[in-house]
């Protein structure tokens, strides 16, 4: 996903005062937006996804509750909470089609919230949706505000040293152009050289992009890396031509490029990259705090519901059928810490 604000070492480098402070920041911002992310008119042993979708969706209710051998293997304090929080790295503008602010302007909607409520339905708890920006999803997971982030989190090694994860989806990474640039990544970092591309900050996305920019400066060749704070202006720069391509996750640039086909600011898609290097497929996963005992129940919900047919109608609602895997994986193998 997108982040905003700062770079990846806010993550590592915030002093615990800021810290708690740019946390308090970022989860007052959402306000009531938790209760309305998770408020829903569903019957019980109900869960309706794609709700509010504003089209990115086909809104269809899938029939799923508690399985006690898996809500069994909860941690007691949630068990006892009755609770999961969620965490949401959606500020401020979302990532349509993971994480957006629904029809209705209030309501937080989106594949990655969907999956949350059902993993929530079989482990028996109420989801609690808490929303922030990026550089917030990881200090609310360390401070224990939040216990688990869907917010299409990589798996990296990196990530590793502080959290444990629960996969889902595969993750494939994008550049997107502007559709009359006929210019093509071919699967070819060198084919960047001279270019000026637009990345998240604090994303695996931003840590591949940096390592072959630094390739090719030992090579005599310049690219240039921007920031946006919001979808909105990445997307002004990148109609003006002050960016030429922005590198991002597939499926929120495959949904944008959907959305402006028909339009003066229609973009395309000019390659795609595993978001875990060339050597591995990137995988999306549930992201909870290191020995938080969270991973194995999650692995567990999600390969239940994989099993039994919800997995695969929650993604086709979505669009997202091509992203599935054979099943939820406890920290497989991610982004390396170097990636050559």
């Amino acid at each position: 996903m997108r982040t905003h604000l700062t770079r990846r070492s806010l993550i590592r480098g915030l002093t615990a005062a800021t810290a708690v402070a740019t946390l308090a920041t970022g989860l007052a911002a959402c306000g009531g937006d938790s209760d309305a992310a998770t408020r829903t008119n569903d019957a019980a042993g109900t869960v309706t996804v794609g709700r509010l979708s504003n089209g990115a969706a086909t809104e269809t209710a899938l029939k799923v509750g508690e399985v006690k051998s898996i809500s069994a293997l909860l941690p007691a304090d949630i068990k006892k909470s009755g609770k999961l929080v969620i965490g949401s790295g959606t500020l401020p503008s979302g990532a349509p089609p993971l994480g957006f602010i629904g029809s209705d302007q209030k309501t937080l909607t989106g594949s990655e919230i969907d999956l949350a409520r059902l993993v929530s339905a079989v482990l028996g708890v109420k989801p609690e949706v808490q929303r922030s920006t990026w550089e917030n999803l990881f200090i609310g997971l360390d401070s224990g505000k939040v216990n688990v982030a869907f917010s299409n989190v990589t798996d990296t090694e990196e990530r590793k040293q502080k959290y444990e994860f629960a996969s889902y989806r595969k993750d494939d990474l994008a550049f997107e152009v502007k559709k009359d640039n006929t210019w093509n990544f071919d699967n070819n970092y060198e084919n960047l050289a001279g270019k000026t591309v637009s990345v998240g900050n604090g994303t695996n996305q931003e840590k591949i992009l940096l390592e072959w920019k630094a390739k090719l400066a030992k090579e005599g060749k310049k690219l240039t890396v921007k920031y946006f704070q919001e979808t909105n202006s990445l997307y002004l720069a990148l109609n003006s031509g002050k960016i030429e391509a922005y590198f991002g996750p597939s499926p929120n640039l495959s949904y944008h490029t959907t959305q402006t086909a028909k339009t003066p600011q229609a973009t395309r898609i000019a390659g795609q990259f595993s978001g875990a290097g060339e050597s591995l497929q990137g995988l999306i996963a549930a992201t909870a705090k290191k020995d938080s005992g969270l991973a194995k129940p999650l692995a567990a919900a999600i390969n239940y519901l994989i099993d039994n047919g919800q997995y695969a109608k929650w993604l086709k609602a979505w669009n997202l059928s091509g992203e599935a895997v054979a099943k939820s994986e406890i920290n497989p193998p991610g982004l390396p810490l170097t990636n050559s």
